[in-house]
């Protein structure tokens, strides 16, 4: 007794095409990321004693309004 055979389908995904986002959503990412990557080298780290004044004007506010 033999199997009966069955014609070979073809794969659904051969038929549909691909949304234009699906395309351009990771070409925008590559592009965006590879920007900031290669951006200008003129960035600088932010100092922490810049703030310092500041945050010692608020700690003596906020030491001064408490009852002690």
């Amino acid at each position: 007794m033999s199997a009966p055979t069955h014609p070979a389908r073809r794969p659904a995904a051969l038929g549909k095409r691909l949304p234009w986002w699906a395309v351009a959503l990771p070409v925008a990412a590559f592009v965006v990321l590879f920007v900031l990557m290669a951006g200008p080298g003129q960035a600088h780290a932010a100092g922490g004693t810049q703030d310092a004044p500041g945050i010692a004007y608020l700690l003596g506010r906020i030491l001064d309004v408490l009852p002690f």
